[in-house]
């Protein structure tokens, strides 16, 4: 078998795998039960039902990378077809997949390459996703399908959420935090009668489907590093401003999403062991910021100093304002972004300016950014 018979193998059983880890994952966020759960788990006829949520939110994804790749081969860049990433546990629910990837095989030498082949997949996938949310928001069932869900709702009728939340253990409710774009559509497009309580939506696959994918759409236009937004705000300010720019962006990231995720409050206790646990955390919380920030410093000394002004910062706001709050699941992957896919953009050898459309259309996914980004995306109550 030559090589690239084999890569086409494995790129087709990914995707294959990833259709039914996604399906899979659909499943249980429809019914709210694990194929796994030996009493109440859900078996293949509810399976197939998953692919309400796996075919859009699949379509999405394969439509934004495919958007990458059909430009690169539009500049002449050798790049491969898309690598899909499986992630499906049987234990609880995912999203069913990591995403995908294409690998560029040719060095980019130019912004405008850059620029293109960034902003093409976010746009093109951005498109689809408008579609499916307002799919969703249009085509709600009645707003007794809550009870197929959970029947034991039945009994309070459409004012269960008044009633069946009262009880429930800490952090078992599962709301999606509003980004702009999806209070639109809550708001101006939903039947205000079938609109689902928040902490049901998760069962609406189509909703769930284009949820997910401004999600996604909104970490990969972060203006930062090697993300798609990196390569377009690197295209639109070039190198020197670029640099300046990225570090200040990507420690404000850090300094919101770790507000409050250690207190000066949690030190303030009488027993010494759970005072040297949170010391440890903080320890640990402290190590994995200087590891984050390492890759864009030229010392380590710097990396340490603006890992501890970062937490001094947080404990000020905290000591002062304790209803202020970030979102530390950015935490992991601001370590990942800073340690793996860098803050910084590689250099051109071509360096001019962008046109008036490209600049425009750049400043367009920026917006696009905005409109998509959650400052909270999953709120556990």
């Amino acid at each position: 078998m030559n090589p690239q018979t084999r890569t086409y193998l494995i790129q087709a059983s990914l995707f294959v795998l990833t259709v039914l880890s996604t399906t899979a994952a659909g499943a249980e966020w429809m019914y709210g039960r694990s194929f796994l759960d030996v009493e109440h788990g859900i078996g293949w006829p509810e399976f197939w039902d998953g692919l309400h949520y796996s075919i859009p939110f699949l379509a999405i994804l394969t439509v934004h990378e495919f958007g990458h790749f059909f430009t690169a081969r539009y500049h002449h860049v050798r790049v491969t077809l898309p690598y899909y990433i499986p992630l499906w546990f049987g234990l609880g629910q995912t999203l069913g997949t990591l995403g995908a990837f294409i690998r560029i095989k040719d060095f980019i030498n130019s912004r405008k390459k850059f620029f293109d082949i960034g902003i093409a997949g976010p746009l093109a996938g951005f498109v689809v996703a408008l579609g499916v949310l307002w799919y969703g928001f249009t085509h709600l069932p009645p707003p007794e399908h809550i009870f197929s869900i959970h029947p034991e709702y039945r009994q309070y009728g459409l004012a269960f959420g008044q009633h069946v939340y009262k009880n429930l253990p800490k952090d078992s409710a599962m709301q999606l935090g509003d980004n702009l774009l999806f209070w639109f559509f809550k708001t101006y497009v939903a039947d205000p009668a079938r609109l689902p309580h928040p902490y049901e939506m998760i069962h609406y696959p189509y909703l769930m489907a284009g949820y997910f994918a401004l999600f996604f759409t909104s970490l990969n236009l972060i203006p930062i590093g090697q993300l798609d937004g990196g390569h377009v705000l690197y295209s639109l300010i070039g190198r020197r401003a670029f640099r300046a720019v990225a570090p200040v962006l990507f420690v404000g990231f850090a300094f919101y999403a770790g507000l409050g995720y250690i207190r000066p409050s949690d030190f303030m206790i009488a027993n010494d062991l759970d005072f040297l646990n949170e010391l440890g955390y903080l320890g640990l919380y402290i190590l994995a910021l200087f590891i984050s920030f390492q890759g864009m410093c030229e010392t380590r000394t710097t990396a340490w100093l603006i890992a501890l002004s970062v937490v001094a910062g947080q404990f000020l706001i905290s000591f002062f304002f304790p209803t202020i709050t970030g979102y530390p699941g950015f935490l992991l992957f601001i370590l990942i972004l800073g340690r793996f896919l860098g803050v910084y953009h590689p250099e051109t050898e071509d360096d001019q300016p962008l046109g008036t459309g490209r600049t425009v259309l750049g400043w367009l996914a920026l917006v696009i950014f905005v409109l998509c980004f959650s400052p909270k995306p999953f709120i556990f109550s």
